[in-house]
């Protein structure tokens, strides 16, 4: 395992992005608590905080009325994702004026490789980093950066001296400032693994630092507490690249939504969003599977199994029949609070190409279904919305059926 001897990444992590996104594309909020939620609700959490906000007390998550007691004059905003993705391609442009950006982490987080060369004036190209980001986009929109000889540590830096921070870890310094930090700010540390180590006598980072590798993996009961270690210890870590494993989306029932028949209407337009970035992936599925949560959590979970699909028609047949089963088994009338669709057993078109099914009529008609299919991806795609469907289309309150941004997942601009 490689123990670089400088600094090789540049991490960029941005402040309250979303909250910070909307003062920069509004200037009346500049200055302002700004609170930025899902969906225009009184029933809902925060999903990001300006630091007007934090100031007085507001946290991501915080729900509508208390962030109201918390702060009477914060500013409640409905998330525009189209309008994040479109700055964050706007950041991305920006920051390459200075350097090639190796991997964005999420909407707001991306990470960068310094050559040998760069290695010895890295403060100064993070400040480079921070000026161009301020020319180019703007200067609402400040972002925290980390240097350090892994991802991960220069993740951690950046995260040090949040808002608008610019910290350094040389390795020859380590452990040094990470001594000073509580477990749960090292990146992997959830409150569930912090209880782990606790019952294992690992309370702080000095604890953890003295640990064993091996040790730290048998804890975790995978490679990844191995692979902790060495990232903390200051060892390059290279990740296996992942392979795609699914397609899905979930949404919380808006109040009146929360039966079957609304669940099934929404299920309806989240299976038709995954089943278009699945095509545009170039896969078919082997596994629709369906589930339905209710306020106290309780699941409903079905699945069907099929011959690699990518048509509409056909997996939206599966699906009525997952809803038909759901209606038989679950008690009638109870209220549902979310529902979820994935496409799981992915097949790529090279090994589909392998099996044609045949040349049967049942094959024919499923071909033709696929190219109709594409036919609607792209002329969606062109219109930014559902041209054209199979079967009824129901618009969701809150919009963004399967084009909202999660932490590692940025929309493709078809998805809007």
């Amino acid at each position: 395992m490689r123990r670089p001897a400088g600094v090789e990444r540049l991490y960029v992590d941005f402040d309250s992005f979303f909250a910070s996104a909307e003062q920069h594309l509004r200037p009346d909020l500049r200055g302002r608590p700004v609170g930025v939620i899902p969906i225009a609700s009184e029933h809902t959490g925060l999903i990001a905080v300006s630091r007007e906000a934090k100031a007085l007390g507001v946290k991501r998550g915080t729900f509508v009325r208390d962030a109201r007691r918390l702060c009477p004059g914060i500013v409640l905003v409905t998330a525009r994702h189209e309008r994040y993705v479109d700055l964050h391609r706007e950041i991305i442009r920006a920051i390459e004026t200075v350097l090639p950006v190796k991997a964005v982490c999420s909407i707001d987080e991306m990470v960068c490789v310094l050559t040998p060369s760069e290695q010895t004036d890295a403060l100064a190209l993070g400040r480079s980093v921070k000026a161009a980001i301020a020319r180019d986009v703007g200067a609402t929109l400040t972002c925290s950066i980390g240097l350090g000889p892994n991802e991960l540590l220069a993740k951690i830096a950046a995260e040090m001296e949040k808002p608008n921070g610019l910290v350094i870890l040389h390795p020859e310094d380590l452990p040094g400032r990470l001594l000073s930090l509580p477990l749960t700010d090292i990146p992997g540390i959830a409150r569930g693994n912090a209880a782990r180590l606790a019952r294992a006598g690992i309370s702080d980072m000095a604890a953890l630092w003295r640990v064993q590798p091996k040790e730290l993996r048998r804890l975790w009961g995978s490679v990844e507490g191995e692979r902790l270690w060495m990232g903390l210890h200051g060892y390059a870590v290279e990740r296996p690249e992942t392979q795609r494993r699914m397609f899905g989306h979930g949404r919380v029932l808006p109040a009146d939504w929360r039966h079957l028949e609304g669940a099934y209407d929404c299920a309806r337009v989240l299976l038709a969003k995954a089943a278009s970035r699945m095509r545009r992936g170039g896969f078919s599925a082997k596994t629709l599977d369906l589930w339905l949560t209710d306020r106290h959590s309780a699941d409903w979970y079905g699945e069907e199994r099929f011959q690699p699909t990518a048509d509409d028609p056909s997996l939206l047949a599966s699906l009525a029949r997952l809803f038909r089963h759901a209606a038989r088994e679950r008690p009638a009338g109870e209220r549902l609070r979310s529902v979820h669709v994935t496409l799981n057993d992915l097949v790529s078109a090279t090994e589909r190409e392998a099996d044609l099914f045949g040349y049967t009529t049942e094959a024919r008609i499923k071909r033709r279904q696929e190219h109709l299919s594409l036919l609607a991806d792209r002329l969606n795609a062109h219109h930014r919305g559902p041209l054209l469907h199979w079967g009824p289309w129901a618009d969701i309150p809150g919009g963004y059926a399967g084009a909202k941004i999660a932490f590692n997942r940025i929309p493709d601009t078809e998805d809007f």
